[in-house]
């Protein structure tokens, strides 16, 4: 995978070469903040060029409509297995963040953002793992190890030796998804591919899997607007 900087409109295009590629597809990339440009094998770097060319009107107008990036700190709105809570800092002892009625409450000022995103790290761990190995169980497969990173291009990855990775930032996905996510990264454990035969897997874990995968699609992007500094 190699990177273009564009300077109209100013972003990076992430560029892949794909086997089963038949056309260029340009697509932004889920942090909202650049593009993702898939293209056949073979294709020469001016081909290349020339699409971005004929294409940056549109990539102009999709990064222009791209909600605003979200500070995470007292009053915002973040979502939590897909409900919008507001951020609430309280005075006294640092605590835990905790969800009361509609808030997250968060007690003990300092470094809010940071301890946010913790607290999520905690809930996708204690989420997804359990549901990996349960899925993988299911396919009398193991799962080695589960590790969760902050991740731009996916949702999670499966190794040969059976570690799996998560974006953390799946907790803030409604509970399905997060489980359609676990399932997929499951099924990579018999197929390592995205073949018939591999979606044939999920559809065996989970058979109503394209709504929820769907979901990932229209609003995951959405996930990488929340910045935890």
């Amino acid at each position: 995978m190699t990177e273009i900087e564009l300077l109209d409109p100013p972003c990076t295009v992430q560029v892949r070469t794909r086997a089963t590629a038949r056309r260029f597809t340009l697509r932004l990339s889920p942090s909202g903040d650049g593009a993702v440009l898939t293209q056949p094998p073979g294709v020469a770097a001016s081909d290349t060029q020339a699409f971005l060319t004929e294409h940056a009107g549109w990539l102009r107008r999709a990064l222009e409509r791209q909600p605003e990036v979200v500070t995470v700190r007292h009053g915002a709105r973040l979502p939590v297995d897909g409900t919008a809570y507001i951020v609430d800092v309280q005075d006294g002892p640092r605590r835990a963040p905790m969800l009361e009625d509609h808030r997250l409450v968060l007690r003990g000022a300092g470094n809010e953002g940071r301890r946010i995103a913790q607290w999520l790290k905690l809930r996708a761990r204690d989420r997804l793992a359990p549901a990996v190995k349960h899925y993988a169980a299911q396919l009398d497969r193991h799962v080695a190890r589960v590790a969760l990173r902050d991740t731009r291009s996916r949702w999670g990855s499966c190794s040969t030796t059976g570690t799996v990775s998560f974006s953390w930032r799946l907790a803030m996905a409604p509970v399905d998804v997060q489980e359609y996510v676990a399932a997929h990264e499951a099924a990579h454990l018999v197929e390592m591919n995205h073949s018939p035969r591999y979606w044939a897997v999920v559809a065996r874990l989970m058979p109503d899997w394209k709504p929820r995968r769907d979901w990932l699609r229209r609003h995951g992007r959405e996930l990488h607007l929340y910045r935890f500094d």
